[in-house]
């Protein structure tokens, strides 16, 4: 039936392919988290996505612009925001369907060991043709006003240094078990020793 939650490691996943997936999911009742929203693909050139960025910048409520619409910067809410528009979020069922949702820049702590799923659905190396034009939602963020970016790659790389540490402990130590084992059977059977 469902999982507990779906964690989709968004990395070089296509924007609006991978936000029509994730509303999908939240409006059947399943749980999901988003994770390295900062390295999510929009089709197009930097400067054509940017310009349209600007553009949706200035849009405001003419009488009072403290009431929208607001203008988020970070990949991660630009993320969140693009998927509540697939869904009806002024309804009871949108609410709690977007109160399913969780988004994060980088890969936090408890997400960083689970599993992660990718959307082959909305992959850009899968649906965009080779010599189109794309560019990372971390990039125009911080053309945009978002201070973040170095900060989160340099994250990024910290944490994967500590994995690739993580993981060659892990090789020897199963390593280590399997000479054990193979030690062990041959002091129970000396007969079948390998020679």
């Amino acid at each position: 039936m469902f999982k507990k939650e779906y964690i989709i490691d968004c990395k070089d996943h296509l924007l609006g392919r991978l936000a029509s997936t994730i509303a999908k999911e939240l409006l059947m009742g399943q749980r999901v988290v988003a994770v390295r929203c900062e390295d999510i693909n929009i089709s197009g050139s930097l400067y054509r996505n940017k310009l349209k960025y600007q553009q949706f910048l200035r849009l405001r409520t003419n009488t009072n612009p403290q009431k929208g619409p607001f203008h988020l910067r970070d990949p991660s809410k630009i993320l969140w925001r693009c998927v509540r528009g697939m869904l009806p979020h002024k309804t009871p069922k949108g609410k709690i369907a977007l109160k399913k949702l969780k988004v994060f820049v980088g890969m936090p702590s408890p997400y960083d060991k689970k599993k992660k799923y990718v959307l082959p659905s909305a992959l850009r190396a899968l649906r965009l043709q080779k010599h189109r034009r794309y560019c990372r939602v971390g990039t125009l963020s911080s053309r945009v006003g978002w201070s973040h970016d170095k900060l989160v790659q340099k994250n990024e790389k910290i944490r994967k240094t500590n994995n690739k540490k993580f993981y060659k402990k892990k090789v020897q130590q199963l390593n280590l078990q399997k000479e054990l084992k193979k030690e062990a059977i041959n002091l129970i059977n000396p007969e079948q020793r390998q020679v």
